[in-house]
């Protein structure tokens, strides 16, 4: 069948792209037993996704995956933080801020599927085994990736780490403002859609008369924020960390976040004037700033 012998691609591509990304982002790290422990954390990312794949297949159920996914930015983050030689303060913030994200979204969306009994996205794909497993192995590479200018950061020789310094508490900064927007986005739109009141329409109020993804805006801004912490002790092929909050942009912007959303938006709402007067004054992504616009929205 065509559509498994593409996901047996996809599945083989995610895997040679973690290991290419696990081999150079481990060049000159932290070791245990003579195992660079970047690659051990890309490992144990992509294990983790592939034990939890074999009962949600069995049981033909997505509602543990957003959950697993955040379970693994914990586990292997506070992992790293027990396992490096000589972790720094630098380390201990970057497992905390990742630790900190990661339990906050990983609630948000498990209560968000535990509200709606189901996740849209997997409706055509938990029946078949190759294609439900592609999904799993693809958030193993989302972790890994995405998480990588943390834990390789976190993972350098003790001779590469240095004291935090003022780039370090800009991103700090950067990733406390991102939180904030994502966290008080989502909250809009959670109390938008509980309201009886607003059924079957968009939200157009708070941050989301400013932007139409103001959530996805603040995950960009926070992943910089990681990077700016990290750059400081990279070196070499460690340097293949930046590649964390470019990924976050393009498959937010480019992928599955935004232009996902977007057609959804436009098949619901696209022949009202008020929707189409909302994309008109209102930035996709980046907020825009000033006085706040007038009602429109984002479903």
């Amino acid at each position: 069948m065509k559509s498994n012998r593409t996901s047996v691609i996809t599945i083989v591509v995610a895997l040679l792209i973690g290991a290419g990304f696990a081999l150079a982002g481990s060049q000159g790290g932290a070791t245990i037993g003579g195992f660079p422990l970047f690659a051990l954390a890309v490992i144990a990312a992509f294990a983790i996704q592939v034990i939890a794949f074999v009962p949600a297949a069995a049981l033909r159920t997505e509602r543990f995956f957003d959950l697993t996914g955040s379970l693994t930015f914990i586990v292997i983050s506070i992992a790293l933080v027990l396992l490096v030689p000589q972790i720094d303060a630098r380390g201990l913030i970057l497992a905390a801020m990742v630790v900190l994200w990661a339990v906050r979204l990983g609630s948000f969306l498990f209560a968000r599927v535990r509200r709606a009994g189901s996740d849209s996205r997997f409706e055509q794909i938990k029946g078949s085994p190759v294609r439900f497993l592609q999904v799993w192995v693809l958030q193993g590479l989302w972790v890994s990736i995405t998480a990588g200018a943390a834990w390789i950061a976190m993972t350098v020789a003790p001779a590469q780490q240095r004291p935090l310094e003022w780039l370090g508490v800009v991103g700090i900064v950067v990733w406390v403002v991102g939180l904030t927007i994502e966290i008080v986005a989502d909250a809009q739109k959670s109390a938008f859609r509980a309201d009886p009141s607003n059924a079957g329409e968009f939200i157009s109020t708070g941050l989301w008369a400013r932007s139409r993804h103001p959530n996805y805006f603040g995950e960009i801004v926070l992943w910089i924020g990681v990077a700016l912490v990290a750059v400081p002790v990279l070196q070499g092929w460690q340097w293949v960390a930046l590649l964390s909050p470019v990924f976050v942009a393009l498959l937010i912007g480019r992928v599955s976040g935004v232009p996902m959303l977007e057609a959804k938006a436009d098949a619901t709402w696209g022949g009202r004037d008020d929707y189409a007067a909302y994309k008109k004054r209102t930035p996709v992504l980046v907020p825009r700033l000033g006085a706040s616009p007038a009602r429109g929205a984002n479903g």
